[in-house]
């Protein structure tokens, strides 16, 4: 069996585990980062639009140039940073002191690290209605994909269900490709996202509807259209349904943590709805209650990737220093005061509070 040693084992390679992976290198930690896709950069590949945030979060860039900005970072370490690409951690041996992994579906070999990051993302909620599964149903991350990373456009009308962060966002670049967008279903009587995505996007002709959401797709063979309904205050149907016509639903209805690998390795985990689902105590360096696991990004709740790199790099410091390595005085401070920034006033108050009912002082408290 196969089997290679690291200081730190960074999984995923996206915003976080990018940042994780620099922070823990420049301290001289070995780092090999795991990355499922064929590329580095996670999400970032496929947004084109311009960041929020403070100028050390990259602000008024577009995604796919941060994720350059990431693996130039990156680089500079030579060595010390190893990629594995089209690799997935498949397993945690905490007793044994390994992972298992794979690449491909063929190439199963372990590793050794002595510590280890999680900065493995989120995955997408769908959600059910009769013809759910014929083409021309899509979430709006392999929307994204197709239009941003392959140059695709996935139909002429499409149908947007979700008015988050994600479903504004998809449906202005659907726009700008070209592509009609019929109308926005929120199921809500809010727009979950922010109001600067919401105006360019009704600006440009596309109705919101609120307290709205699909009931059924049509057509035998693909999607010909849809039947939307209006919703009540306990989410019931409250009218007769309409019919929308369409060739594309995309779904963004949210993201769930993916932290399958956390629950093996028996960290604490907590439900929280603000964070989107279940995620792991943490303390403020990131560490979760096994003493060798960090987490970052989506993984520890849904946010902004702006926050998601700002995690990482805690994440990465902290684990380079439990192995003996030295972070400059101040840094961790710094990244913190950051990341309050980031989740301040209004829009991040929800974050606050999911932060907040996770977030542990000291282990030996808990």
């Amino acid at each position: 069996m196969r089997e290679f040693s690291t200081d730190i084992l960074v999984i995923g390679g996206g915003p976080a585990g990018l940042s994780a992976a620099a922070e823990a290198a420049s301290t001289g930690a070995g780092v090999t980062i795991a990355e499922s896709e064929r590329r580095l950069g996670g999400q970032l590949v496929k947004q084109s639009h311009k960041f929020f945030g403070g100028k050390e979060e990259h602000a008024g860039t577009r995604g796919y140039e941060i994720a350059k900005i990431l693996k130039d970072e990156i680089s500079q370490y030579g060595d010390r940073v190893r990629t594995m690409f089209n690799t997935t951690i498949v397993g945690y041996y905490g007793d044994e002191g390994i992972v298992t992994a794979m690449v491909g579906e063929e190439d199963y070999f372990h590793i050794s690290p002595k510590k280890i990051v999680v900065a493995c993302g989120a995955q997408e909620r769908l959600i059910p209605f009769p013809n759910n599964d014929i083409p021309g149903v899509y979430g709006a991350g392999a929307v994204q994909t197709l239009m941003n990373v392959y140059g695709i456009v996935p139909g002429r009308r499409v149908l947007m269900v979700g008015a988050g962060n994600i479903g504004l966002i998809v449906t202005y670049q659907l726009l700008q490709t070209g592509v009609e967008v019929a109308a926005i279903l929120e199921a809500t009587p809010r727009i979950g996202g922010y109001w600067v995505h919401a105006a360019k996007v009704r600006r440009m002709g596309v109705p919101i509807l609120l307290r709205h959401s699909i009931k059924r797709a049509t057509g035998d063979q693909v999607v010909t259209g849809a039947d939307i309904v209006e919703l009540d205050e306990n989410f019931s149907e409250a009218g007769l349904s309409e019919h929308v016509e369409c060739d594309t639903i995309c779904l963004a209805v949210g993201l769930t943590p993916t932290n399958e690998l956390l629950w093996q390795a028996g960290c604490r985990m907590r439900y929280t709805p603000y964070l989107c689902g279940h995620v792991p105590l943490r303390d403020a360096s990131m560490r979760t209650s096994n003493e060798n696991i960090w987490i970052a990004g989506d993984s520890s709740g849904i946010e902004e990737a702006s926050a998601a790199m700002i995690e990482g790099r805690i994440a990465g410091l902290s684990a380079a220093e439990s192995l003996g390595y030295k972070a400059p005085p101040g840094k961790f401070d710094r990244y913190r005061s950051r990341l309050r920034n980031l989740r301040a006033g209004e829009v991040g108050e929800k974050i606050r509070a999911g932060v907040a009912s996770v977030a542990v002082a000291e282990w030996g408290n808990v």
